[in-house]
């Protein structure tokens, strides 16, 4: 993407004030994406977003600059400006040496498995996918009256070079599909929806059974039209698999990211080692797994994703840190340093993140509680990673009497504090299932996995009617 003699040019202009560290992160994106609304195509849109950053590193600080423009010129002025903006917060220190490298024997490279890519495979083809789970979700009942279902593809492909000596290449591909159904009766609306994604190409859809999709999302919608509204108090809260992990993801997981934790800004601030949940509780975030919708081979930074355990038997093993982030921390990068484009610095963020399974039956949890809320499926909502308040939806939610799933409720949502939540979960089932989503921050959104078996939480507050 770049020639290596202007790569040491830019970098040598960019340390010329002074400075440890100078990076280059350049990317080439191709996006696809199609979009019907009640069967009939209202959009379709194929993009580049085509553009370099550069970053220069001093201490625990850093300038970010970027640009769409690669010439040489371009890149050089980029350079020699963001230099200044670095001699300027050294306040007249000369002293400040530096060292580029860039005599790497073997560059990195990595390319994401494409069985199909999307340039391969007619529109016409897409179109009919997308049409089926359409079709199906006004065929299951007269009460759907919207369907919204899109397709989306994006290449990336990267280049990471710092004056360390890194050197790495990759490209990444995903591919997801939403299947929205919508039902009306009166002035009373209800949604169903997925929104299934990979790290690969076309070949993807192979796997997924549309018109299935769109009756599933339909059933929810109708039968959440016509469900009463959930009561309101505090109460027994068994959150299922899949789009259930959102709550860790937003109300714990977000706090163990060293962006908060180097601020001092998380309730989880010097608690490694300690216990934060019931000795049943582990979680993990994981960049490595194959064909995952979080999943990298190398982060934002060049650094190699791993598995990093966050929660073992109940006590915190470790945070999500970036390059940056962990100068402060005076920590190792996990390879969590993510950025939605190059228009963004990186900082820590998550990749494919979840509860690991335990040991109950999800039909055990369920006959062990007499009373409560089953939250089948999780919806949006808000949180505040300083202190862990939460609040979300139930897109579809039921009661249980009796040791059984009783009649549907709507309008159900789940309140608290993420660390508390933590501690109060006291079964976990053995079915887990990742869900996909997008994960925004302080570098833009990024695709993330969420995931957990089901759990039950002893004792939740839930917002309805009172």
């Amino acid at each position: 993407m770049l020639d290596k003699q202007l790569v040491y040019d830019v970098l040598t202009a960019a340390l010329a004030t002074g400075g440890d560290l100078a990076e280059i992160f350049m990317e080439n994106t191709v996006k696809d994406n199609i979009t019907m609304t009640n069967g009939k195509i209202e959009k379709a849109s194929w993009g580049v977003d085509y553009g370099l950053g550069l970053r220069i590193i001093l201490g625990t600080g850093s300038v970010y600059a970027y640009t769409n423009n690669t010439s040489r010129d371009s890149l050089l002025k980029l350079a020699v400006d963001a230099a200044k903006a670095v001699k300027a917060s050294l306040k007249d220190d000369p002293t400040v040496k530096s060292v580029i490298t860039l005599d790497r024997r073997e560059w990195q490279r990595f390319s994401d498995e494409v069985k199909m890519p999307i340039d391969k495979v007619a529109k016409s083809d897409i179109v009919a996918r997308l049409r089926q789970a359409s079709e199906a979700a006004y065929a299951y009942d007269p009460l759907i009256t919207q369907t919204a279902n899109s397709f989306g593809s994006v290449v990336q492909d990267v280049l990471i070079v710092n004056s360390n000596g890194l050197w790495a290449e990759d490209r990444r591909a995903r591919t997801r599909v939403f299947v929205q159904a919508v039902a009306t009766e009166g002035n009373e609306k209800q949604m169903g929806y997925q929104g299934p994604g990979t790290k690969g190409g076309y070949e993807f859809l192979d796997s997924l059974d549309m018109a299935k999709m769109g009756r599933e999302s339909a059933q929810v919608a109708v039968t959440m039209l016509k469900a009463d509204l959930c009561p309101s108090g505090r109460m027994p809260v068994i959150i299922d698999n899949a789009f259930g992990g959102v709550i860790f993801h937003e109300a714990c997981a977000h706090s163990i990211e060293a962006t908060s934790i180097a601020k001092g800004a998380s309730v989880f601030c010097g608690k490694l080692g300690e216990a934060v949940a019931p000795p049943i509780v582990n979680a993990v975030d994981d960049g490595t797994l194959a064909g995952e919708w979080g999943t990298l081979n190398i982060d934002d930074e060049g650094a190699p994703t791993r598995r990093t355990t966050l929660i073992e038997n109940g006590v915190l093993k470790s945070y999500l840190v970036d390059y940056l982030n962990g100068l402060k921390m005076n920590t190792p990068s996990t390879g969590s340093g993510r950025r939605e484009s190059y228009r963004f610095a990186p900082t820590s963020r998550m990749t494919n993140t979840y509860i690991l399974p335990g040991d109950s039956k999800p039909e055990e949890i369920i006959a062990a509680t007499q009373h409560g809320l089953y939250a089948k499926q999780m919806g949006g909502g808000s949180v505040d990673p300083s202190s862990g308040d939460f609040n979300f939806a139930v897109l579809e939610g039921y009661m249980i009497k009796d040791g059984k799933i009783a009649e549907p409720v709507r309008g159900a949502t789940l309140i608290g504090k993420g660390h508390e939540v933590l501690w109060d979960i006291d079964m976990v089932g053995d079915n887990f299932e990742a869900a996909q989503g997008m994960c925004g921050s302080l570098s833009g959104a990024v695709p993330t996995n969420v995931g957990q078996p089901m759990i039950r939480v002893k004792e939740m507050t839930v917002g309805g009617r009172k």
